[in-house]
Formats: structure tokens, sequence, C-alpha cells
């Protein structure tokens, strides 16, 4: 084993960089490693079943760190899209994949496992491809996500039915196997909630980092192993662990001790699944076994387009990006398609063709997410037919940005008879705007040549009103170098965002949320009996110790410890001046 471990650290060491230089991404790499090295490669590793078996945990330790990441109440807010979302993708996609096989002379019953097990995508790769490109966070990523959910919660039910479709099947639902594993189901969930915290916390005060992590690791494979005596599968335990911490205060420690195994046991998972790769067997069936592997994944992303566009999640161009990171089998395909093997329900030889699919359709997913993301980037280089080529205007005041924040500025100056110049890069807001009657300009504010167009040189004051914030600091940098006699007044994201605005000399900054949040706090305190003037009072007071320390810490920003202990004092601070006002107006 030690060999062996060493060839796949060799192998991965080679073979990521590369694919990673080459615009592949990890896990093209780690496959590439696999099919090399593996037995229908040059065979220095000829035991593939022994490796996949440690592997898995690596997708068991990525559904932990999962659910710590994701607390019960963002759970209930996400419903929509993962009961909603996911419920509709693993139908539609089983129905139409299974109906496909059933027409192909596939009998029913087997058509049935292969429509249930290709309807489910490949949560290892799909998130870890996702979070490289540091995409989890936008819509398509939040839908992925979403899908993959409850692809994971749908694997319980698809293997308690095998049985039914099955040769070996027997009459009878078994009702004693069902109670076991909810039953064991609920002592996890019920165990973790009133017992993990406390014997974590136990462990955190002897003060041994190594006893912390062995802790972590026995959380996750006893949830694990718990399922799996249940019947279910091991990663659900794995995650309803990470679920019952989320919102606990050892969730940052448990992901940082346990994120170096996962990612060391997620490469030798993809290395596995590599080299499991019968090249041989493809050679004999290329044809047969490429339809395979194109029809099901044209079906997947031909369904799971509209659907997205459906639910609101993501526009053209998204979609698009979704259906390719999604069209891929999934690694419960393999233990689907062996189960029902096993009780009858799929042939030998039709079973390992399938097997071999899945596997070649993860390989080709990294290769189809590159080509839909260039076409998305040439699709957002073709800006929209109906838009008119860019004027320069005398107007002393440009904004970028034409979003919400961007709308009601323009709103403002609108409604007192100043004209303004409006820049907006995403053709379709563009669109949008314009169907209202207003005007807005098609054109990229981070290019010099477009600012000037637009007549930047002319205007007074300019509004940096986008989102995000890599584009509002690009924005700005070219402003104060090509611009500088211009007025700044730009809206920050957060705290970060605003001290690299600072960096950059801008001092109108206006963080999103802060007006709007004092107005919030000033009316709870006038519904608790507080007078309005009192409450204002109070906003003020809380506006101006907040800005202090915004500059504060900008001072410090490059330390974490000065960065909290600033925090520390002006909540120290502020909680003094308010005992002290409640004591002045109490009656004596």
């Amino acid at each position: 084993m030690l060999v062996e471990f060493v060839i796949y650290l060799v192998a991965a060491v080679i073979a990521v960089p590369i694919s990673r230089a080459l615009g592949f991404g990890s896990v093209l790499g780690y496959l590439a490693a696999g099919m090399l090295i593996g037995p229908f490669g040059i065979a220095l590793v000829s035991d593939v079943k022994e490796t996949m078996h440690i592997a898995e945990m690596g997708v068991v330790l990525l559904l932990f760190i999962i659910g710590l990441e994701l607390q019960p109440s963002r759970l209930w807010v996400m419903r929509r899209l993962v009961f909603g979302l996911g419920t509709l993708q693993v139908l539609c996609t089983g129905l139409a994949i299974g109906i496909a096989a059933w027409l192909l002379g596939v009998p029913a019953p087997s058509a049935a496992v292969v429509g249930a097990a290709l309807a489910l995508s490949s949560t290892a790769f799909v998130l870890q491809m996702l979070a490289e490109k540091k995409e989890l966070t936008t819509t398509y990523g939040r839908a992925a996500f979403s899908i993959l959910l409850f692809q994971d919660l749908a694997v319980i039910p698809i293997i308690a039915l095998l049985p039914l479709l099955g040769e070996s099947g027997t009459a009878g639902f078994d009702l004693v196997a069902l109670a076991r594993s909810v039953g064991l189901l609920l002592l996890l969930i019920v165990g973790g909630r009133y017992l993990l915290r406390p014997v974590l916390g136990l462990v955190a005060r002897t003060d041994i980092p190594e006893l912390f992590t062995a802790s972590a690791l026995l959380v996750v494979i006893g949830a694990a192993l718990l399922m799996q005596l249940a019947g279910m599968s091991m990663v659900l335990g794995a995650f309803v662990a990470g679920m019952l911490l989320a919102d606990s205060e050892y969730r940052h420690q448990l992901e940082a001790d346990i994120a170096p195994f996962k990612g060391l046991l997620l490469g030798l998972f993809f290395i596995t699944v590599g080299m499991s790769v019968d090249l041989a067997h493809f050679l004999r069936e290329p044809l047969r076994i490429l339809v395979m592997v194109l029809g099901f994944m044209a079906l997947k992303g031909l369904i799971l387009v509209p659907l997205a566009r459906q639910f609101g999640m993501c526009n053209r161009k998204a979609s698009l990006r979704l259906a390719a990171a999604m069209s891929q089998g999934g690694e419960f395909a393999f233990v689907i398609f062996s189960l029902a093997t096993r009780n009858g329900a799929l042939a030998g030889t039709f079973a390992t063709e399938l097997t071999l699919a899945v596997t070649l359709s993860m390989l080709l997913t990294p290769l189809l997410y590159l080509a839909a993301e260039r076409l998305t980037r040439a699709l957002d280089a073709t800006p929209a037919p109906d838009i008119e080529p860019l004027e320069a205007e005398e107007n002393e005041v440009m904004i970028a940005g034409f979003g919400r924040v961007g709308q009601i500025v323009g709103r403002m100056l609108r409604m007192s008879g100043r004209p303004f110049t409006a820049l907006e890069f995403d053709p379709e807001q563009v669109s949008i705007v314009r169907s209202y009657g207003n005007k807005v300009h098609f054109g990229d504010a981070r290019r010099v040549e477009v600012l000037r167009a637009a007549g930047a040189a002319r205007a007074r004051l300019f509004v940096i009103a986008t989102a995000d914030m890599e584009t509002s600091l690009a924005i700005a940098a070219t402003l104060k170098r090509h611009f500088p006699h211009l007025t700044i007044v730009a809206r920050a994201r957060n705290r970060r965002h605003v001290h690299k605005l600072m960096d950059l000399g801008i001092t109108h900054i206006f963080r999103d949320t802060l007006l709007s949040s004092i107005a919030m706090g000033e009316r709870v305190f006038e519904q608790l009996g507080v007078a309005a003037a009192e409450s204002s009072q109070l906003g003020r007071l809380f506006l101006e110790r907040d800005e202090r320390l915004l500059a504060e810490q900008y001072a410090v920003r490059d330390s974490e410890e000065k960065l909290i202990q600033t925090a520390k004092d002006t909540e120290r601070e502020l909680s003094s001046l308010l005992r002290e006002d409640v004591r002045e107006r109490a009656p004596r």
C-alpha cells in the first residue's frame, strides 16, 4: 500500500499542475493520472476496488464540510430550490432517460434503474469544479448546490426500492428495515443535537490540537457508519452531522481540521475513478458507449436549462453553465448499478457499459464546462443588437452600473432636472431599463476608451454603483489614473471593499444596507416605546462611532488581531455611552 500511495502522489503532483496550467482544472488532472497508472493504462496499480473504499471517504468528508456551511435556517430558506427545483430535476430527468432506454429495447425494470441512476450528478465533481472557479456563490452555483443536495437525499429511496425491481425481489416492502433506518437517522439527529457540542467542548478544553482533529474525524466517520448500518448512504450521515454543527462555536475549527484530509482523499477518489476506465471495453464498442454517454448528457442538459429558467435562478448564459456542470453521471450511479446487478435488475455486461459511460461523462465534464464558459463569454462580448453606439455627452454626472442603486441615484438626478450619462455592461439589464423608457448606454466602464467616448473628460462627478467589488475597484483605478479631476462617489459591499477604495484615495464611500439597517434599528426602538427623537439620536450615535471605527480599522487593516480588538473597543464604548444616556434620562 505504501508503494501504491507513493505512485498516487507522484502521478497527482505531475498531472494536476499540468491540467491546471492548460485551463482544465484539477479534476481532469486527477482523472488523467488515474487512467495512466491504472490497470487499463501502464498498470502501475492493479487493485482499484481496495483503494476506492478508502477514497470514498473523500466524498464523505466533502459532504460533512458542506453540512457545516449549511445552517438549518439556511436550508429552510433554500427549500424552494432544494425541494422544488431538485425534485423536478430528478423526476423529469429520470423519467426521460428511463423512457428513452425502454424505447431502445431495455426491459422496463432495468430502464427504471438506469433512469434513476443517471438522473443523479456527481456531487464531488461539480462542487470541486465550481469551488475552484469561485462560482459556488453565483446563481447557477447555488442552483447546482440545491439540486445536488436533493439528489443526495433521493439516493435513500432509490436504493430502498431497488429490491422491488430485481428478479430476487419479493412481494413485500421491508417495513422493519425502513423503521430501523428512520430510527437510526433520528438517533443521529437527536444525539448530534444534544451530545456533540458538550463532547467537543470537553475535548477543546484539553488544549491538545491533535485530539480535537481526532474527534472531528470520529464525528464524521461515526455518523457515516451509523447511516451505513441503517442501510442508507454514508454521505447522508456526514452531511447531517455537519449540519447539526453548522451553528456551533466549533464550526470553523472543525472545517480547518477536516479540510486537508478531504482534499487528499477527494483527489484519490478522482484518481480511482480514472483508474476504472476500461479503455479496452470502450474500444470494442466505441459507438454504442459514446451514444449512451452523449445521449444521457444531452437529455440532462436539455431538461435542466428550462427548469432553471423557470425557477428564476439563471439567465440564458448561467443556465448553459449549470447544464454543462450537471450533465455527467454521479458516483452514486456506481453504487446503484452494483446493487441492481446483485438483485438481478441489471445484466452484468450492461452494468459494465453503464459504469464506463458514467466515468466517461465525468471525464467530459471539465471539457464541456470549459466550452460553456467560452460560449457564454462570447455571448457576453456581443452587445444586444438594439443598443445604439455610445456617443459622448456633455453631462457633468456619470453613473457606472445601472442596477438598483444606480437607478435610484439616476431617478433623483432626473427629478431635480440634472442630466447624467449611465453605463451598464449587462446587455440584458440595458434592454430591461430601456424598455421602461430610461436612457442607458451599453459599455464597460473599466475601459478607458469607453469612458472617453462617454464624456468622462468633461464630467465633474462619477458615481460607481456596480455591485461587484472587483469591477468597482477596476473602474476606480482607471478613473484615478486617467481622469484625476473627477470627484468619485462609490458604492461598497463591505468594510474590505471600503478599505480597498480608500487605498485608491476615494473618500465618498457608501456601504450597502448600512443606512437602511440603521433606519430599521431606529424603527425597532420606536416600537419598543423609545421616542422618535431619541431613536434618531441613537441612530446618529451608532453611525458616528461606526464611521470612526472604519477609519481606525483602515489604519490596522493588515492585522486581524488589531481589527478584532478595535471592534471590541468600539462596542464597549457604545454600550457605555448608551448606559450613561439611560441613567441621565431615568427619573430621580
